[in-house]
């Protein structure tokens, strides 16, 4: 029985490199993926930190690789395996896969702690569109892609294929390479969504950050400056302060549970986004104006409840909480067609948006990038590029 340690680490096949505990030291990327080094991403493993299971590579054309959940439900490494490519459906688009991103979503479910885990995970992806039996999206046709039940109901991105909802793709022509691409479907569609139509921000107003150097932070900051809001947003690490400022924040706050007792704005700013979850909700709520909104979207401080939670003595009066999970895109009451997914695109390669990913990975070094994320290093959006771009 293979022990699972606490981060995974993907190995090509026969091409692991063993130290003399027989624990996996990195790894020789296999020509099945193009070539390549040990810790071709500048991340070395050390020995005794993670181990691997490795599957024969088939000459199959009708097959594909992905990066398979070793355990889906309970705590997993990652394993590279030949599967089916996704057959055409008719509702569905099967897509040639070039790049996603990364998401906290996603090093949850590889844990186990997520409620429906499936095992190829990956919520999002940008490619080009390999069959579409309704005729909604032309063969061909470059697309992102989100949700959809994708990683959790439905094989996820973590593939050469994949194959999603009509619902949850859209189309998107755009002169970015496909890892800057990657780095805008979940990030940017989750923050305009929240930005826009949860906290309904204008020009003029204030508009509160906490979680601000998270690829969802960083795209929620470009979005709300860009749209004449005044901005403070937070970080756990104040190093990082510049990155945010530079997006155009006034003000950069350490992240922590009582952040309205330091606030000199407490009461007065109109809208709150935060991405740090439960642990900081109630502190959210104490911040705002009366007629202001605050809207929970994200759980970088962990997935823990509010403990004996009473809304009739805990929540203020006259001020909107709402919530908004990205699971929902796609379905009647939230159409991907509602988020401006080209216009953004266009923004941001016209430099408007800053949001170019901070690390790219190919596809192989996918556990390098969950190692990255979960030590809290990430500093932005990161991706993978899947085959050669």
């Amino acid at each position: 029985m293979m022990k699972t340690l606490n981060a995974p680490l993907v190995v090509s096949h026969d091409y692991a490199m063993r130290g003399d505990d027989g624990m996996t030291k990195g790894y020789w990327q296999s020509s099945l993926f193009g070539g390549g080094h040990p810790g071709g991403s500048g991340l070395s493993t050390e020995a005794g930190s993670y181990t691997a299971e490795t599957t024969p590579p088939t000459a199959n054309h009708h097959n594909m690789k992905a990066i398979i959940l070793s355990d889906p439900g309970k705590p997993s490494t990652f394993l590279v395996k030949d599967i089916p490519i996704p057959e055409p459906l008719p509702g569905h688009v099967v897509i040639e896969i070039k790049a996603f991103g990364i998401n906290h979503a996603e090093m949850h479910m590889r844990k186990g702690e997520w409620a429906e885990i499936a095992e190829v995970s990956g919520i999002e992806c940008v490619g080009i569109t390999h069959s579409c039996p309704g005729g909604e999206f032309a063969v061909g046709t470059k697309v992102a892609a989100l949700m959809g039940g994708m990683g959790r109901t439905i094989p996820g991105s973590y593939a050469e294929y994949t194959r999603v909802p009509v619902s949850n793709v859209a189309s998107i022509e755009s002169n970015l390479s496909w890892a800057e691409l990657a780095a805008i479907p979940e990030s940017y569609a989750t923050a305009w969504t929240t930005v826009f139509q949860n906290l309904e921000l204008t020009s003029g107003q204030t508009l509160l950050v906490r979680g601000g150097t998270s690829s969802f932070g960083l795209a929620a900051i470009n979005l709300a400056v860009n749209c004449g809001a005044k901005v403070i947003a937070t970080t756990r690490n104040l190093d990082r302060s510049q990155m945010l400022l530079d997006l155009g924040v006034l003000r950069v706050e350490l992240e922590g549970l009582e952040l309205s007792e330091r606030l000199p704005e407490k009461k007065t700013i109109d809208a709150v986004l935060n991405l740090v979850g439960n642990s900081v909700l109630l502190d959210s709520l104490a911040i705002v104006r009366r007629g202001g909104r605050v809207c929970l979207a994200g759980f970088l401080g962990g997935l823990a409840p509010i403990p004996d939670f009473n809304p009739l003595l805990q929540m203020p009066s006259g001020v909107h909480f709402s919530f908004f999970g990205s699971f929902h895109f796609g379905t009647p009451g939230f159409p991907l067609s509602d988020v401006p997914l080209q216009s953004i695109a266009k923004d941001v390669e016209g430099g408007r948006y800053k949001a170019k990913p901070s690390r790219e990975f190919k596809f192989e070094e996918v556990a390098v990038a969950h190692k990255l994320m979960e030590e809290n290093r990430a500093g932005g959006k990161l991706v993978v590029t899947v085959g050669q771009n």
